[in-house]
């Protein structure tokens, strides 16, 4: 379990050691309050948050494929 600022999660995937707290804490914004998953991927050394339901789940795969930049760090929590 993952204890944060913004409530505890489950960490489903951590790809090169992406996951930051501190860092999550301070990009966290509170829209992605109402997800169920919350993907993280660094870019140009920037983290960026996007928000799943339970329901587009499946889409997470995609997302990184599409959306990130190929090989970049990234992580995958499912919040508790």
């Amino acid at each position: 379990m993952i204890e944060t600022e913004h409530g505890n999660f489950e960490l489903i995937k951590d790809y090169r050691e992406a996951l930051d707290i501190k860092t999550f804490n301070e990009r966290y914004v509170d829209y992605l309050d109402r997800y169920v998953y919350i993907v993280g991927d660094v870019s140009s050394e920037m983290l960026r948050l996007k928000g799943f339901s339970e329901e587009n789940k499946h889409m997470i795969s995609d997302y990184l494929m599409e959306s990130a930049t190929p090989n970049a760090p990234f992580f995958v929590l499912k919040r508790l």
